[in-house]
């Protein structure tokens, strides 16, 4: 039987609109390119359950997580073989494209999940290294075919907090190959943790420095565009969760950098720069609340599941494992219960998260 020209001009094999075939055709087709921060968000809250001491829930949720890397790959390589058209319009476009980076996070998390939850130093050298291979690849492919096209959205429409995403997934290399130098052992191990730690001293760099050009564009779009409630879209709380890993990242080195005599140096700085990215992320968290009660209480925009809220469940966990890693990296004994405070709203917000997707997959 002869395929049917799709959008684009390819061929797409008939599918039956009925059936489990039809259902995960159609679910490749509509998957949303930042459908991999629901790794991302489970990942973290797994994490932070496992710094918490449940041990027992965070094991639960790395086999889940497991099975959601492989469903979204499953459906992502499906779509691309099935509606490449799709794909490409979702990466020339100033919105969704970003969400791609979403990929490089997932990866990582999951890898540092398999290192310290795990137990499988091989595993996470792999996703380390997929992960990495991933980020380069869509940190200057994307970026390149939105600096390229010739049509462009007003900063107004084409802006997003789902850009920071792309800080997210530097910051997210960077924390996994600092965890990853602490493990490197045998002969020639010291040049390996120190190369580590090198690449992990960069991409925390280039990460904080890619965060000040983009948060400056949002900011200015904040004060100076009309905001409308259907605009305060859940990836905003990246704001927040972009410092929080880069907190994170910061937190790794000096966990990590008597490894390295370039990290020894800059110790002072990089205990400085690490607390001012959790200050930031701190300040972020009340604003973003108080835009959230104008948006679903005072303006009544409705509250229904969006794959998008993975993007807000993430930072609340970040900021739980950031803040407790830079507890432990820095001796700051006030701060000592924010950690499991913050964890209760992670994993609250990450039950009522599946409980909507689950309602999603199940209902027709």
């Amino acid at each position: 039987m002869s395929g049917a020209p799709a959008a684009g001009g390819e061929m797409v094999a008939p599918v039956g609109r009925g059936g489990m075939g039809g259902r995960l055709d159609r679910a490749a087709s509509d998957l949303h390119p930042a459908y991999f921060a629901l790794v991302m968000a489970t990942g973290i809250v797994s994490l932070a359950a496992w710094i918490q001491g449940y041990a027992v829930l965070a094991r639960a949720m790395l086999w889940l997580n497991i099975a959601f890397f492989g469903v979204l790959w499953v459906l992502t390589l499906l779509r691309l073989a099935r509606h490449a058209a799709r794909v490409r319009a979702d990466l020339a476009d100033h919105n969704k494209s970003v969400g791609f980076f979403t990929m490089v996070p997932a990866a990582c998390v999951l890898g540092t999940q398999t290192l310290l939850i795990g137990g499988s130093t091989a595993a996470a050298w792999g996703l380390w290294g997929f992960g990495a291979a991933v980020w380069a690849v869509l940190t200057y492919g994307i970026f390149t075919i939105l600096i390229v096209k010739p049509s462009k959205p007003a900063l107004a429409d084409g802006l997003s907090g789902g850009w920071l995403v792309s800080v997210v997934a530097t910051q997210a290399v960077s924390v996994l190959a600092a965890q990853l130098a602490g493990h490197v052992g045998g002969a020639g191990g010291g040049g390996a943790a120190e190369g580590m730690l090198l690449v992990a001293l960069v991409m925390w760099l280039g990460g904080a420095m890619l965060y000040v050009w983009i948060i400056s564009l949002i900011f200015y779009r904040y004060m100076f565009f009309p905001f409308k409630p259907s605009d305060l879209a859940p990836p905003y709380w990246i704001n927040m969760g972009a410092m929080a890993i880069s907190t994170l990242a910061g937190a790794s080195l000096i966990l990590e950098g008597a490894k390295s005599p370039l990290v020894a140096g800059l110790l002072q700085f990089v205990k400085g720069a690490t607390l001012l990215f959790w200050a930031t992320a701190t300040w972020w968290i009340p604003m973003l609340l108080i835009l959230g009660v104008w948006r679903h209480i005072i303006k009544k925009f409705p509250l229904r599941y969006d794959p998008l809220y993975w993007g807000a469940v993430f930072p609340l966990g970040m900021y739980s494992v950031a803040t407790a890693r830079m507890n432990a990296a820095m001796d700051l004994p006030l701060l000592e219960h924010v950690p499991g405070m913050v964890f209760v709203v992670a994993i609250g917000a990450w039950t009522l998260a599946i409980i909507g997707l689950a309602h999603r997959v199940i209902a027709p």
